[in-house]
């Protein structure tokens, strides 16, 4: 009896906790024994004009999201704003620009989104896990100190809250530091960083887009890259598979000559794209910086979306569809990942102390 009312307590501490929406029958040996698995869909959303400005301040009720054509409830909505903003001018907002459904100020994302029962944060300064993956290939021997600045201005760019980690590859990956808020570590280790040899993007990238899996929340890679791929294992097409079924951004600053060979611009394209991302191609270190500049609004314009989604019996690749859902709305172009591959859960031995276990995941 007590070791029931303890499996019952268990499971249902995971049901509440979790938000479960798939569970799995108990084994026929042991009935107590439940395994609960839980994925949970983010997705990062750029909302964009005609002319390229950000087009802020929607609200959940603006969006419509369907995986393999089956519609799904937002069940968390955030919108970052930008970090310059002053707490005045989120407070006061702007009802003019609200009633449209739109505010399209580059400065002022402005919202107010107390209505929606979504469960909802308020305007805020980006939180983000951010990885930046350096060229140090032979490639870079011309243009190394231009690229180490534009680096470092973009890091120090960033709010003080966002967590940073910079990787540096040739034909390996060097990681130079790990995740932290402390901005003087990430930018020592980009002084520190010297030419190597031959370059192996899509292997880093990979093994890049990895590290990012057990983290929850918003993450993206910005990757600075002085010319094609020439020593990597594995095709680009398995880093935004990757990066897709995992949620992480990749943005891509190349240089000219990487645009100059047709097909690592074409793959910088895909990658990015399909990942929600966008890929750069800079003639100088001034485009170069202006790239970097493009990305760090780039983060703090976009809505975050997640859903738990609802029974799909596909357990391949999953398609999903964003849109917006007044016709006053559709005129905008919409930028982020159209789809994921359900990642095989972590199997766990389910000691003789707990009769339920839960496996959690967050795509």
């Amino acid at each position: 009896m007590t070791r029931r009312s303890f499996a019952y307590f268990g499971v249902l501490s995971c049901l509440c906790f979790s938000q479960t929406i798939e569970s799995r029958p108990p084994a026929q040996d042991d009935p107590l024994h439940l395994r609960v698995n839980v994925v949970l869909v983010q997705l990062n959303v750029a909302v964009i004009d005609d002319k390229g400005n950000y087009v802020t301040g929607l609200r959940p009720e603006d969006f419509s999201i369907t995986e393999d054509k089956i519609p799904q409830k937002i069940s968390t909505f955030e919108q970052s704003s930008d970090p310059d903003q002053s707490a005045k001018e989120i407070a006061r907002g702007d009802q003019k620009h609200l009633a449209k459904g739109t505010i399209k100020l580059p400065d002022d994302d402005s919202t107010d989104v107390s209505r929606s029962k979504t469960d909802i944060k308020g305007p805020h300064l980006a939180d983000v896990s951010l990885f930046i993956l350096f060229d140090t290939s032979n490639y870079m021997y011309r243009s190394f100190v231009f690229a180490q600045d534009s680096i470092v201005d973009f890091i120090r760019s960033m709010d003080e809250s966002s967590k940073l980690a910079f990787y540096s590859y040739s034909r390996d990956l060097s990681r130079m530091t790990t995740l932290t808020t402390d901005q003087f570590r990430i930018v020592s280790g980009v002084r520190n960083t010297v030419a190597g040899d031959e370059a192996a993007l899509y292997n880093s990238l990979l093994q890049t887009v990895k590290d990012t899996v057990p983290i929850r929340g918003r993450k993206a890679i910005v990757v600075f890259s002085n010319g094609p791929d020439n020593a990597s294992a594995v095709p680009p097409e398995d880093v935004a598979e990757l990066a897709q079924s995992t949620g992480t951004i990749i943005y891509i600053v190349s240089t000219q000559q990487a645009q100059d060979d047709p097909v690592s611009a074409a793959a910088f394209e895909r990658v990015s794209k399909g990942s929600g991302g966008k890929a750069y191609f800079a003639k100088n270190w001034r485009q170069e910086k202006q790239a970097f500049a493009s990305i760090r609004e780039d983060l703090f314009h976009l809505y975050t979306l997640s859903y738990y989604p609802q029974p799909n019996p596909n357990r391949g690749w999953r398609s999903i569809k964003v849109k917006l859902a007044a016709k006053d709305l559709q005129k905008y172009h919409i930028r982020t990942r159209d789809g994921y591959r359900l990642l095989p859960a972590t199997a766990e031995p389910i000691n003789d102390n707990s009769a339920s276990k839960s496996e959690s995941d967050s795509r």
